[in-house]
């Protein structure tokens, strides 16, 4: 039976980006996880004006792309105006936006942990398991927290985020070499 050359090459392991890539993104969140334990304050003013910029060009971004691709012109445009605007304001009041974002995600979490916490209970009422029911309590109970006493929630949030970061940083760095790049050879 005859082959053709192209049929006899083996294909990629992985189709994506470079596994140098994966390594400086890892490099990179675990620069900014420390950055976030040591000095929490400045670092959220300034990923908070990188946020700015980004909604801003995001908007400019979603508006143009409606003279390309004019399937949901009308989403489109509504999420480019609110971005360049949300992009504006934030990039005009980085410290007044400093808090204003953190405290929002707290609320975003208290009502999570609220929500999720109660579909928990009644799932397990309805037979999905004790487990089940105790972590509902429990998110209930973070979520209460959280809604009512939401400076203590930002005042964690960077070390959370931080914490987070170096772990997902270091993770990433290593999945990149040992993973990814043995992927490619």
């Amino acid at each position: 039976m005859a082959t053709s050359g192209a049929a006899a090459m083996p294909a990629p392991a992985r189709v994506g980006m470079p596994w140098w890539v994966a390594l400086i993104a890892g490099i990179a969140m675990a620069i900014v996880g420390l950055l976030m334990l040591s000095a929490p304050g400045m670092t959220i003013v300034t990923l908070t004006q990188f946020l700015g910029f980004y909604w801003l060009i995001d908007g400019i971004v979603k508006i143009v792309s409606i003279f390309i691709d004019r399937t949901g012109w009308g989403w489109k445009l509504l999420i480019g105006i609110v971005g360049i605007i949300a992009g504006l304001v934030i990039i005009q009041h980085p410290l007044w936006s400093s808090v204003l974002i953190p405290t929002t995600l707290v609320f975003m979490f208290a009502f999570a942990g609220l929500f999720i916490g109660i579909l928990e209970v009644v799932s397990a009422f309805m037979g999905a398991g004790w487990g089940t029911g105790i972590l509902g309590v429990l998110s209930v109970i973070f979520g209460l927290l959280l809604l009512f006493n939401p400076g203590a929630g930002v005042i964690a949030l960077p070390f959370v985020f931080g914490i987070l970061a170096v772990i997902g940083g270091i993770a990433a760095a290593i999945a990149s070499i040992f993973v990814l790049r043995k992927a490619e050879t």
